[in-house]
């Protein structure tokens, strides 16, 4: 069995069936130094308060936590050493990785794109994420597309992604809507107890008996 840091999450060797939630989190250790970054830093002191609750919903309900990080072109750097150089710069109240938590570095856009997720994800029984994080129109953008074409059903929360341009941005949430068929509802018209029940439902007359 694959274990995390602290040995205390045991990863099975082989993939699981199920139909389980998982919570994607998206370079929220960031040091936001780029064009356009201290906005998108305040934007995600925001949405920081809304992922602390998330993560502990998660927590409640069984859902693991999984952080998608760039490597900010640290190609020699892992884990800590990301958290590190990006703690002076951190949005105030970001939630950083427990040992529990799963932590991915990511050469590019997509979560997916020459990383383990696509590995881990089946090995947790995982076929529905929530998509949070930043940017929105790209990053988040690129990930559902790809997670879409593995068949993942999507939950992007409108109140848990950051922009970094407000049209492209509201753009890509339609697509993700439109194309990839993602819930784009915000944190305060669905809560993530109930992403889980429809997840159980086969049919929605199952679901009104739930």
């Amino acid at each position: 069995m694959l274990k995390s840091e602290s040995g205390k999450t045991p990863t099975p060797d082989s993939d699981q069936p199920g139909d389980r939630s998982a919570l994607i989190i998206i370079d929220m250790i960031n040091p936001f130094d780029f064009a356009g970054g201290e906005d998108a830093r305040r934007a995600a002191t925001r949405v920081a308060r809304t992922l602390a609750d998330m993560r502990d919903q998660a927590d409640r309900h069984d859902v693991p936590t999984i952080y998608v990080n760039d490597n900010f072109g640290q190609w020699h750097s892992e884990k800590s050493r990301l958290i590190e150089s990006a703690r002076p710069s951190l949005a105030d109240g970001v939630i950083e990785p427990r040992n529990d938590d799963f932590f991915i570095i990511k050469p590019q856009f997509s979560g997916f794109y020459s990383t383990n997720l696509a590995v881990l994800l089946p090995k947790l029984g995982v076929r529905r994420l929530i998509l949070t994080g930043i940017a929105t129109e790209i990053c988040i953008l690129f990930t559902a597309a790809d997670a879409h074409m593995r068949d993942y059903a999507l939950w992007v929360p409108g109140d848990a992604v950051v922009a970094i341009d407000s049209d492209q941005a509201e753009g890509a949430m339609a697509i993700m809507k439109s194309t990839m068929d993602a819930e784009v509802a915000p944190t305060t018209d669905l809560q993530l107890s109930d992403w889980i029940v429809r997840s159980r439902c086969s049919a929605p007359v199952i679901c009104d008996r739930l």
